[in-house]
């Protein structure tokens, strides 16, 4: 066993070891000083607290991602397999159909939201 093998997994453990220790330590002091400037618990829970909004054009973008990105892998095989293409076109076509379902969606986005209600 070469030395490089056993130094790289330990390097990943204690690098992921000493961020993880660095956040902790520097959110508790981040809290301590709130406490000490006399903010309240209720004051630094809502500093705290993440404000969730709900997009409902969100789904359908990563829908039609998914949707033309799985058209694109698809066709890819089939042309890897009928006509013996290189694989980097299945690459180029999951680039391309990715990019062609986000123009769609912007063109439907643009549509629905100056669309009159």
């Amino acid at each position: 066993m070469n030395p490089e093998e056993v130094l790289i997994p330990i390097t990943m453990f204690l690098t992921t070891a000493a961020v993880l220790i660095i956040w902790l330590v520097t959110r508790h002091r981040e809290r301590v000083s709130m406490i000490e400037k006399g903010l309240t618990s209720d004051e630094i829970k809502a500093m705290f607290q993440r404000e969730i909004k709900r997009d409902p054009f969100t789904s359908l973008k990563w829908g039609l991602m998914a949707l033309l990105a799985g058209v694109a892998i698809l066709l890819g095989n089939y042309l890897r397999a009928v006509y013996n293409v290189d694989e980097g076109v299945i690459l180029g076509l999951v680039t391309l159909f990715v990019g062609i379902a986000l123009v769609l969606f912007y063109t439907i986005a643009v549509k629905k939201i100056n669309s009159p209600k």
